[in-house]
């Protein structure tokens, strides 16, 4: 049943496509998010739905899209300059093969965050590209938010919509990603147009940031502690009522506590001390080989080069023994080919300084150009743009749950965050072409200056 329903629901929303464009667009979002292909069995595996949407959308955009006013931000253009030197790099990989299946789905990322900015061209774009993003991830945590609170979660122990363990549906990511999409959701219940703010969208807004909330429960990854708290403290800047909201804070906090898993917060306070957990030590061995890696390969090995790394460090146990003595013990572990567990490290072992620094500055300038608009926005009460500064506050504080969950999972090239990226730029794009159409203001000439005639 769900077969068909995920068949017919992915068929007729292509076929939309061909009447409406920019559908083409939303069903691209859809499906690399979501995507159905794994879900379902059957008809949607054996066709490449992601690349048909794709295509469909580049060929729609070209045929019968409005190109006027185009033009390429700065973002854009390192977007390009990035997505040459990765295909530079998978050239010289060192695991060619390898650097070859991920270069296979990382140029569509990065192309498709470049092409996303023409085509969102009104607001209504904007908000239902905002849209289908949140609701593709309240496809994956709804259901995941369920399970946890049925007690179904643990670490790489949750289930989601398909039991596989890459993209959105691993643990760490999708609790990166969760974390990101609440301010967005927040946004839409408050400025959406589609569906119009109501209690009925506010509760439902509401049961998707819940249900985000409880992925780094059910997940039991750090990283989404980590991204909850980053938000919460972002979100000082924004709320009106910093005590009120502070105090609701600490009471839902300490509410919550008591009915946490065990299991969760023993995996929580290992964030303190790594040496005693197998898994952070090893991202911290990683780390280290990838810096002395990039001492000798400083243009990096090419996408999958941590491949070849060899590890070897320390795991430290603390017993108690009685009569308030603990014993101490230390095991040496070694492993081989163990992946990065952070974006930073990805970006030098694979692409060297020159691809971490163009990853860094692209999204450095998205941090403060948010901030430009924001602020510039800040004081306007016209209904046309007083949604301009909440969402793009809303994309910054997104963007920064990003940076730092990027810190501890590998996420440099996810699609989703690509997504932003290009939300982002569609919103500075947006600003531009209402600066450029808006009057300007009559001046007076100058004392002195010759009057125009009566034709002119």
């Amino acid at each position: 049943m769900l077969n068909l329903f995920l068949t017919a629901f992915v068929t007729a929303f292509l076929a939309a496509g061909v009447r409406k464009p920019f559908l083409f667009v939303l069903a691209y979002a859809y499906i690399d998010i979501v995507a159905p292909q794994k879900v379902s069995w059957g008809f949607l595996q054996s066709i490449p739905i992601s690349l048909i949407a794709f295509m469909g959308a580049v060929t729609a955009w070209a045929v019968a899209e409005d190109k006027s006013g185009i033009r390429f931000s700065p973002r854009q253009m390192l977007l390009f300059l990035l997505l040459i030197y990765c295909g530079l790099s998978t050239r010289g990989a060192d695991f060619p093969d390898e650097a070859l299946e991920k270069w296979a789905w990382v140029w569509k990322a990065l192309v498709f965050a470049m092409f996303l900015p023409l085509t969102l061209r009104t607001r209504l774009r904007i908000e239902a590209f905002t849209l289908i993003m949140v609701l593709s991830v309240g496809v994956i945590v709804i259901g995941g938010g369920i399970k946890t609170l049925a007690g179904g979660g643990g670490y790489g122990e949750l289930k989601l919509l398909v039991n596989d363990n890459t993209g959105l549906y691993e643990g760490s990511i999708i609790s990166t990603c969760a974390v990101c999409v609440m301010p967005l959701a927040l946004w839409l219940a408050r400025h959406g147009t589609i569906f119009k703010p109501g209690l009925l969208v506010w509760l439902f807004a509401l049961g998707i940031c819940f249900s985000c909330l409880l992925m780094p429960v059910g997940t039991q990854a750090r990283t989404g502690l980590i991204c909850v708290a980053v938000l919460g403290v972002m979100m000082l800047r924004s709320v009106k009522r910093r005590l009120l909201y502070i105090g609701a804070i600490g009471a839902l906090v300490t509410i919550a506590i008591p009915f946490l898993p065990q299991s969760y917060t023993e995996r929580m306070s290992t964030i303190r001390n790594h040496q005693s957990d197998q898994s952070a030590s090893t991202r911290v061995a990683v780390w280290k080989w990838t810096i002395e890696y990039a001492k000798t390969h400083p243009f990096g090995g090419g996408f999958e080069a941590y491949r070849q790394n060899v590890l070897s460090y320390d795991k430290i146990e603390a017993e108690n023994a009685g009569d308030n003595n603990t014993a101490i013990e230390t095991q040496r572990i070694e492993e081989r080919g163990r992946a990065y567990h952070s974006s930073y490290f990805e970006m030098l072992g694979e692409q060297g300084y020159p691809g971490l620094a163009m990853w860094l500055l692209l999204h450095i300038m998205g941090v403060v150009h948010m901030e430009v608009i924001r602020r510039s926005y800040a004081r306007n009460t016209s209904p046309e743009l007083r949604w301009v500064t909440p969402l793009a506050d809303a994309l910054q504080q997104a963007q920064i749950v990003y940076l730092f969950g990027g810190a501890f999972v590998g996420i440099a090239f996810q699609p989703f965050c690509y997504m932003l990226v290009g939300l982002q730029c569609g919103l500075s794009a947006y600003i531009g072409r209402v600066k450029r159409a808006a009057p300007k203001p009559f001046r007076m000439p100058r004392q002195g200056a010759p009057a125009l005639p009566a034709s002119a």
